[in-house]
């Protein structure tokens, strides 16, 4: 059941890429148009230019989002120390939270977990996600019309999580990354991968992380052969986080 004139608020972890801007108006659209809904009204905040929310108008809020972003989460630059107390606050109030990527790792590390540099090197494509077995019966995964195995995902990381919060619980792994998804009671979501991205995005990214010579042409060019016959489960990825947010 959708209830008229929730708010929301995208924290933004990263600038938007020229790409983005020209085809879809920002990340600010990309996250809506995944994760919001008619009647909604979503507030965005800039947080790696230290663009924050009132912290005497969080209660106004009904759920938030935490972007990707190129930075590192275990980084101490102001505006993620600042993003650390937020997150601690909107635990303690018992907000919806749900992080992406960085925003996954941030929480973890806000909360109390451990992150980090992968072991294994960059994770850049489509990557199958299990669900673990016995887990919790989460409200937003019952909601599905059924719960699969797992789901494919896109994903762009070369860090990851290492150690969750305590009281948290890992209900998702892949072979490539141990804690793909983490969650805290029913008000904390982090999802390493990104259910928001569509291929082209993915693509975009690729082309840019190659021309910074963040990876190699060779991995580029196989990341983008694998690429063309596989698609990740978005539909089923977006309606997770949508049940997530909107408490279903």
């Amino acid at each position: 059941m959708r209830i008229e004139g929730r708010r929301f608020a995208l924290l933004q972890a990263a600038k938007d890429s020229d790409y983005v801007k020209k085809i879809y108006g920002g990340y600010f659209n990309v996250y809506v148009e995944a994760f919001g809904e008619k009647g909604e009204n979503w507030d965005l905040f800039k947080v790696y230019e230290g663009e924050f929310p009132d912290f005497n108008e969080l209660h106004i809020y009904d759920g938030f989002v935490v972007s990707g972003s190129p930075n590192d989460a275990y980084a101490n630059d102001y505006w993620i120390l600042k993003l650390c107390f937020l997150l601690q606050t909107l635990d303690a109030m018992k907000k919806k939270v749900l992080g992406i990527c960085f925003g996954h790792q941030v929480l973890c590390r806000a909360l109390g977990g451990r992150v980090g540099k992968a072991y294994t090197g960059w994770d850049i494509g489509t990557r199958q996600v299990s669900f673990v077995k016995g887990v919790a019966p989460y409200s937003y995964l019952q909601h599905l019309e059924e719960i699969p195995a797992s789901l494919t995902i896109i994903e762009v990381h070369q860090d990851e999580v290492f150690e969750v919060p305590l009281g948290a619980e890992v209900i998702a792994s892949s072979d490539k990354t141990a804690v793909e998804m983490f969650a805290i009671s029913d008000h904390i979501l982090g999802i390493q991968g990104h259910p928001e991205y569509t291929k082209d995005i993915l693509y975009n990214l690729i082309d840019r992380l190659l021309n910074l010579d963040l990876i190699q042409k060779d991995y580029a060019e196989d990341v983008k052969c694998r690429l063309e016959i596989a698609e990740p489960d978005r539909k089923c990825w977006e309606k997770i986080c949508r049940n997530f947010l909107k408490g279903i």
